[in-house]
């Protein structure tokens, strides 16, 4: 059966590269008018083009000749740092999550993930962050102790966390909303280009404030952008709140509230930044707001304000349901790399391993697909003598 050229995959392609239509043409030499009707008319670029395609766009020619990438998202997708990111970059990483969760539902088709466990909290209109934060810590029976591993704790509550390179100084992090098998399911993925334990730490807990105060059937693009500024707030006043609960916070902080070097002992039982510490202690009180600035300058003068004590110390914890669950499905002889790969363009998702083992945070070949020669002794035979 011939299968016909899609340009809506081509697109997909495109974007998830983080290419514009421009840009496209240019790597092809051909006309922005051609591309659009690759991409519009489903017109079938010739072969030496498609050659190309495969090579620069990092997709295997099969992807481009498949049905629709179907409407894995909601209308919302929450962006660290969205107003300093141009909707390209942005697009670029909302087609890579929809890759991500495409991935996710062939692996829910033979392993059972943890059910989401969010609680659904009633509060008055004016949103009390401490109180909230409080509530979630009961809720998953952590108390007020530090949270040494953010994603597990995210993993083990059923919301889905990935880590790979965002390629993007202006996006940290991000989260959306889908459905799986009728079922609501979050996706936060934090971006592993800076490798800060501190920082995505914060970008964690960040992301689940929006999970747990905001609304997710808007379209963040058209909010305001005073509302939009106002929920980037919220969030990162639950992220500070749910990370350094306020009574265990305020016993420690409260010894020795202006001695830079005391945060840095903090900062390792903590494990958050000392500037969002500082910026804590000044909100909950144990600084007054000439006291915060000043401990501020002495951070810029100590250097410290891009690059704190023990940053190249602490160690980022990577998720790892993600990557575990194709190294269960191996192990229990349930794929082979080939095999996996075959499942997933089976469901209309052809991909390059490496590819896949990007968005997995895999180790770099444990996708490789290698043709093994056939046995020797299986072809030549020891004559009866």
């Amino acid at each position: 059966m011939v299968k016909n050229f899609n340009g809506q995959r081509l697109r997909q392609a495109r974007l998830y590269n983080g290419l514009s239509i421009n840009d496209l043409a240019e790597i092809l030499g051909v006309t922005k008018q051609a591309i659009s009707q690759y991409e519009t008319q489903n017109v079938t670029p010739e072969f030496e083009k498609m050659r190309i395609l495969t090579e620069k766009l990092k997709f295997p020619s099969s992807y481009f000749f498949q049905k629709d990438i179907y409407d894995v998202n909601t209308k919302t997708t929450y962006f660290r740092a969205l107003l300093s990111a141009n909707k390209n970059a942005r697009l670029q990483q909302q087609v890579k999550l929809k890759h991500l969760a495409i991935i996710y539902q062939v692996l829910s088709k033979y392993l059972e993930f943890p059910n989401l466990n969010i609680p659904k909290f009633k509060y008055d209109d004016k949103l009390d962050f401490e109180q909230i934060a409080l509530d979630l810590r009961n809720y998953w029976d952590i108390g007020e102790k530090p949270i040494d591993n953010i994603s597990h704790l995210l993993e083990k509550n059923g919301i889905i966390v990935a880590s790979y390179p965002v390629n993007q100084n202006n996006i940290d992090a991000y989260s959306q909303k889908l459905k799986v098998e009728g079922n609501d399911r979050y996706i936060i993925v934090l971006s592993n280009d800076k490798n800060l334990a501190t920082r995505s730490n914060f970008d964690a807990a960040h992301e689940l404030g929006h999970i747990l105060l905001h609304d997710w059937n808007i379209d963040i693009e058209e909010l305001p952008r005073e509302d939009f500024k106002q929920q980037e707030r919220e969030a990162n006043y639950f992220a500070a709140a749910f990370l350094l609960p306020k009574n265990a916070f305020l016993r420690d902080v409260s010894l020795y509230p202006r001695d830079l070097k005391y945060y840095i002992e903090l900062k390792k039982k903590w494990k958050v930044s000392i500037s969002a510490m500082l910026i804590r202690a000044n909100r909950l009180g144990v600084l007054t707001d000439n006291q915060y600035q000043y401990l501020m300058k002495q951070m810029a003068i100590n250097n410290w304000r891009k690059r704190e004590p023990l940053d190249n110390v602490l160690i980022k914890q990577e998720p790892i349901l993600l990557n575990k669950s194709i190294e269960i499905l191996m192990q229990n002889n349930i794929f082979n790399p080939q095999e996996f790969m075959d499942e997933l363009a089976e469901n209309q998702l052809s991909m390059k391993p490496e590819e896949v083992e990007m968005l997995l945070n895999l180790d770099k070949g444990t996708l490789s697909i290698e043709q093994k020669n056939e046995s020797i002794a299986s072809i030549i035979k020891i004559r009866d003598i």
